[in-house]
C-alpha cells in the first residue's frame, strides 16, 4: 500500500537526496552535524564550507531570501549533471519554495525534487536544463 502524504518516508535521507559513494559533494552554511557526519560515511569527497569545480551536489544552506544571491555562483560549480539542494528552514515567513525556484530560474537552474530535510528544514533540488548541458 502507498504511503499516504501525512506520513513520514522511511527512506533514509541519503538515498532521498541521492548521494551515491562516488559523489563528491560540498555543505556551504548548513550547520547540521548529523548531516555532515552521514554525508562524509557515504560520499567520496566532502568540503565544508569550500567548493571546487566538477562537483555532483552542493547542499546550500539559506536563512532568509538574500541568501540566495549565493545560488548564482553555484552552477559553476556543479558537474553538467550534478545538483545544488537548497535548504531553508520550514514554515519560514524570512524565505519559501517559491523564493528558491525564483531565484533558481534567476541562476539557470530548475527545480526537479523536494524533500522533508529534517523535521525543521525543507530542500529543493536544483539542475541545470537538459538543453544547457
Amino acid at each position: 500500500m502507498p504511503r499516504q502524504p501525512d506520513q513520514p518516508s522511511t527512506r533514509p535521507l541519503l538515498d532521498k537526496l541521492g548521494v551515491k559513494p562516488e559523489h563528491r559533494a560540498a555543505v556551504l552554511g548548513l550547520d547540521d552535524g548529523d548531516f555532515l557526519f552521514r554525508l562524509v560515511g557515504r560520499a567520496s569527497d566532502v568540503y565544508v564550507n569550500r567548493r571546487r569545480a566538477g562537483l555532483d551536489l552542493i547542499f546550500l544552506g539559506i536563512e532568509r531570501r538574500e541568501d540566495l544571491r549565493r545560488l548564482g555562483s553555484q552552477r559553476s560549480f556543479i558537474a553538467p549533471n550534478g545538483a545544488v539542494w537548497v535548504v531553508w528552514p520550514k514554515g519560514s515567513k524570512a524565505v519559501n519554495e517559491n523564493d528558491v525556484r525564483d531565484a533558481a530560474l534567476d541562476a539557470g537552474l530548475v527545480d526537479v525534487k523536494v524533500v522533508s530535510f529534517s523535521p525543521t528544514l525543507s530542500a529543493l533540488k536544483l539542475v541545470i536544463r537538459v538543453r544547457d548541458r
